[in-house]
């Protein structure tokens, strides 16, 4: 058996779709959790939520920010506000996965450096420093891990620290599905807002 790097094996989605067996799916009912109606937010909640969102660019503003900054500034924060760290949620890092692929002739493995909400949910860091770096180009190493989760269906949050992607992945159907991208950048409010309150939605599902 060969045994393979993630993200060496995975570095499209359309190596994801062959390699993993799944596909973007075309019903629009698929991922509605995390459209309208979500979880509110105290106000407790929202002042943080407008603390971090200062706190991100401050750091931004200073140079290129590393995945174990945005943890640290921002994701840690985030997850602790919302009560993520405490019961009945708990929360794991350094996930190592290790899966075979449908052939049965290739193995995929990988550490990854993620959080872990209840083994529904996997929290991705990017790296931000390459500049014009989309999340959208983490989504195919993201979806070999989610594969190898072992719940279904699984969610996944992939982030810059500035912009956030939310992925369901139902592996009983061998179909995901993606939601609408959120950022820090726009002048229209505080998108961390939505961000917190799917997250808030997912844990519950």
């Amino acid at each position: 058996m060969v045994t393979l790097g993630i993200t060496k094996a995975i570095t499209n989605l359309t190596e994801a779709h062959g390699r993993l067996g799944i596909l973007p799916t075309t019903d629009t009912t698929f991922f509605t959790e995390w459209k309208t109606p979500l979880p509110t937010l105290t106000d407790a909640e929202k002042a943080k939520l407008e603390h971090l969102k200062q706190r991100y660019f401050y750091y931004a503003d200073s140079g290129a920010i590393t995945e174990g900054t945005v943890n640290l500034i921002l994701l840690s924060p985030l997850l602790e506000s919302l009560g993520f760290f405490d019961p009945p949620y708990q929360v794991r890092s350094e996930k190592y996965v290790r899966f075979e692929i449908e052939d049965g002739d290739t193995q995929l493995e990988g550490l990854i450096d993620a959080l872990v909400i209840r083994d529904c949910l996997w929290l991705i860091v990017i790296e931000s420093k390459r500049y014009g770096f989309s999340v959208r180009q983490a989504i195919p190493q993201t979806l070999a891990y989610m594969v190898g989760a072992t719940t279904s269906p699984v969610f996944a949050l992939i982030t810059t620290g500035e912009d956030y992607l939310f992925i369901k992945l139902d592996r009983n159907s061998a179909h995901y599905g993606l939601s609408d991208k959120f950022t820090l950048s726009t002048a229209e409010g505080n998108q961390l807002y939505v961000v917190a309150q799917i997250l808030k939605q997912l844990v519950s599902v």
